[in-house]
C-alpha cells in the first residue's frame, strides 16, 4: 500500500465498465464496493472471468470439473449482488492463461462491442507482496493480456480486424497494485461488496467472518489515505492516444 500524497479520490463517472479477472472471485474481492457503486449510479457493469477457477481447492479428492460448475453459479450470484449486468465465462483451466495466445484478441472483441469507459483488471506488475506472497501467475497473465488489448489494439483497426470497429479505452483501472494513485469511495456500498464475497462459499471453508474483517481493514486503510471511511484503491491509467 502506498502512501504517497499524490493519492486521490478518482472523479471519473463511467456509463459503462467492462471488469476483466482471472478467477470467479477476484473482481468482488478486487473492487466489488466500486462495482456496486457505479451500478447504483447507473452504469451498465460487464465482467469477463477468463478462467474456469477447478482448481481453486486444497482438497485433493474435490473434482476440478464439479468445482468450476459451483463456481460459475457462485459468480452469478455474487454479480447479482452487485449489480453486474453481464458476465462472460472465458472458462480457460487455471494455471494456464499464459498459453493462450487467442486470449488477447478476445479481450479485444468485447472491448470493441463493450465500449467501455473503463476497464478494470489485474497490475501485471505487482508480483511480490512483502515476503508472504507471489502474485498468481494468472493475474500476471490476465493483466498483460488486458494492456494488450487496450494500449494498443482495440483502438488500432490492423489489430484483430475481425473483432469489429476499433475503440479506445479511455480509463485503465488496475487493483492487486503495489502502486495505487487512485481511490474510489465505497462507504455506502461495502457491506454489498461483503456480501458478494461471501457468496463464493467454495473459497471460504465454511466462515466468511475473516474475509468480512479483512475486507474492511483493507478498505479503512484505503480510506484513511484520502479521507473517507472505506475506499478501494487502483493504478489509474489515462490512455490518450
Amino acid at each position: 500500500m502506498s502512501t504517497t500524497t499524490s493519492a486521490r479520490l478518482l472523479d471519473v463517472v463511467p456509463s459503462v465498465v467492462l471488469a476483466i479477472y482471472a478467477h470467479p472471485d477476484d473482481a468482488d474481492v478486487s473492487c466489488g464496493g466500486t462495482l456496486a457503486r457505479w451500478s447504483d449510479s447507473g452504469a451498465a457493469v460487464h465482467l469477463v472471468v477468463i478462467t474456469d477457477g477447478g482448481k481453486g481447492t486444497i482438497d485433493p479428492d474435490r473434482d476440478p470439473s464439479e468445482l468450476a460448475s459451483v463456481r460459475v453459479q457462485e459468480v452469478r450470484r455474487a454479480a447479482a449482488v452487485l449489480g453486474v449486468r453481464t458476465v462472460d465465462h472465458l472458462a480457460i483451466p487455471d494455471g494456464e492463461v499464459p498459453e493462450q495466445q487467442w486470449l488477447t484478441g478476445a479481450l479485444v472483441e468485447r472491448i470493441r462491442r463493450l465500449r467501455p469507459d473503463v476497464v478494470m483488471g489485474h497490475d501485471p506488475t505487482s508480483v511480490f507482496f512483502g515476503s508472504v506472497y507471489v502474485n498468481h501467475r494468472d493475474h500476471r497473465a490476465s493483466g498483460w493480456a488486458l494492456l494488450d488489448a487496450v494500449a494498443p489494439a482495440s483502438g488500432m483497426p490492423h489489430y484483430y480486424p475481425e473483432a469489429g470497429p476499433p475503440f479506445r479505452v479511455p480509463h485503465v483501472l488496475l487493483s492487486g497494485t503495489l502502486a495505487p494513485d487512485s481511490y474510489v469511495e465505497i462507504t455506502e456500498t461495502i457491506d454489498r461488496k461483503i456480501d458478494a464475497v461471501a457468496e463464493h462459499r467454495s473459497q471460504l471453508a465454511g466462515d466468511s467472518a475473516w474475509a468480512a474483517a479483512t475486507i474492511r481493514s483493507r478498505a479503512s486503510d484505503d480510506g484513511r489515505l484520502v479521507g473517507v471511511a472505506f475506499a478501494e484503491g487502483f493504478r489509474h491509467l489515462e490512455l490518450n492516444g
